[in-house]
Parts: structure tokens; sequence; C-alpha cells
């Protein structure tokens, strides 16, 4: 069961639902103001947790540092948005009553539903003028009127709260790149020098050291000769040779970006018999 003496730990928990998944922080808890009993929190939800929804506490219960609630994320998520001033009216809870279904008999101690709620398990408020007398009290045990979240009593003074954005980075993942090589085949020119023998006719004249060879043979004859000529001719090869290294290379570059999130304000008007005063410094 949670009471009393459970509130000071809820705050700031974590809640999640009955599958165990996250809905949020507890922001505030607001008790039942006949018996003291914790019937509502509000939860922070949203990207920068700056909804807060309100959850019954009917059948939740205490796991290690979390509270576990009879209620998917999803309905808590699009619960009706009430204002988190402390104190709730009977129209907002009975608002809340209907959309989770429940009703006020679902609170209160192990031995019977609280005094003043409705007994038949249907949702809504007991028909019982009595009944309703003593629950739309707005005084709660300690005779005060509505519900100070800062404690049953305070000072001269009143805290004044707003909300601030706090943003931070996270490393996510945004693109792969991979080094691949594959063949490619391109035609190159080169110019290689290259020689040939061509035929050169050559005469000489009978002289005293040729006469011999020059009157060896007949004297009118049919004769051939032969000589075998030779070219150079280009040879193409090719070879595989390393040109260079490659790798990947990753470099940190900085920007900026620009983020929004609404954030909610306390404002403070000072009321007098001659009229509402504005806080004109805020």
């Amino acid at each position: 069961m949670i009471d009393q003496a459970s509130v000071p730990s809820l705050t700031g928990s974590t809640v999640r639902d009955g599958s165990g998944e996250k809905i949020g922080k507890i922001a505030q808890v607001y008790l039942d103001d006949t018996t003291g009993q914790p019937e509502w929190v509000t939860v922070r939800t949203g990207l920068f947790g700056t909804k807060e929804s309100f959850v019954p506490l009917a059948a939740a219960r205490v796991e290690g540092d979390e509270l576990v609630v009879d209620v998917p994320k999803d309905r808590v998520k699009d619960a009706p948005r009430i204002d988190e001033d402390g104190h709730l009216s009977e129209e907002q809870e009975a608002e809340l009553y209907s959309y989770y279904g429940v009703s006020p008999g679902a609170f209160g101690s192990d031995t019977g539903p609280t005094e003043g709620y409705a007994t038949t398990g249907t949702t809504g408020y007991a028909t019982d003028t009595a009944a309703d007398t003593s629950y739309t009290s707005d005084r709660n045990e300690y005779g005060t009127v509505g519900r100070d979240t800062s404690g049953p009593t305070t000072d001269e003074a009143m805290t004044r709260s707003e909300e601030q954005l706090r943003v931070d980075t996270e490393q996510v993942e945004a693109g792969r790149a991979r080094l691949r090589k594959y063949v490619v085949t391109d035609t190159e020119q080169v110019e290689v020098p290259v020689s040939r023998e061509e035929v050169r006719l050559e005469r000489e004249p009978i002289t005293e050291a040729n006469r011999d060879a020059a009157y060896s043979g007949r004297d009118i004859s049919e004769e051939e000769h032969e000589v075998t000529l030779h070219q150079e001719r280009p040879r193409v090869e090719t070879e595989a040779v390393p040109v260079e290294r490659v790798r990947l290379g990753k470099e940190q570059v900085s920007g900026t970006e620009t983020v929004s999130g609404e954030v909610r304000k306390e404002r403070v008007d000072v009321e007098d018999d001659s009229g509402t005063l504005r806080d004109r410094d805020r």
C-alpha cells in the first residue's frame, strides 16, 4: 500500500507501466484532502519532460526505487491536460476518474474505501449528499484550505519556479564509407625506336685488289645473289607494380544546430481590494 510515509521516496522516481515500459519521472504527489493519503502523481513525459500527466495510484505498487502503475504508457500520455497548481478541483478530479475508468473508492486503505467516495465500483462520485459534502471539502487534515505542494505549513514567501531547457548531445551512426578497388582498362601509346635493313646497290670499279675475283667466272652468264634483310619489331608486355597506398581516414567537423522546446514558467500576481497587480519584473 502506498501511504503518506511513501511520499518523500516517490518524488523523482521512475514510473513504469505493467509491461515494464518507462513512462517518465514523478514530479508531484497529490494527497486526498480528507484522509491525507496519496491519490495521484504527476509524471513528466514528452521529449524534454516538459509535460506533466496525472496518473492514479490505484493498484500501483513500489518495486525497488520505481513505481509500477496499472495504466498503459499510451493512456498516460493522452490523459487530460490539467494545470498542476497543487490542488485538484472536484471537476478536474471527476474528469480524471472518468478518463481512467476508476472510482474514488479505488483509493484508500486496505480495510475499505475512503469516506466520501463511491463504494459501488462505478466511475464518478457518490450520489449520497453527505458523501459529496465530505469529499468536496477543500480543507485538509492540517486545517488549511487547498493543498500546498511545498508542505503542510509554509512561511510568508512563495517559491516561483520555471522550467529550463537542458540540451545534451549523443553519438549516433550517420552513415558508412568503404574502400573498394576495381580494375579498368586504358589504352596507352608509347613511341618505340625501331630499325630495319634495306637493300642498297653498291658499285665498285675493277681494281688490282678485286681483279682476280672479277675475272674468276664466266665471261657472259646469268647469276642470282640473295641477301637476308632484318628489321626490329616492338614487343609489348605488361607488369604489375605497386604505385601507392590508399586508406580511409576520419576527421571531426563541428557545426551548430538549433533545437526548441516548450518550457513553463510560474507567474505571481498580487490581489487586493483595488484589483490585481501584475509582477512586471517578470
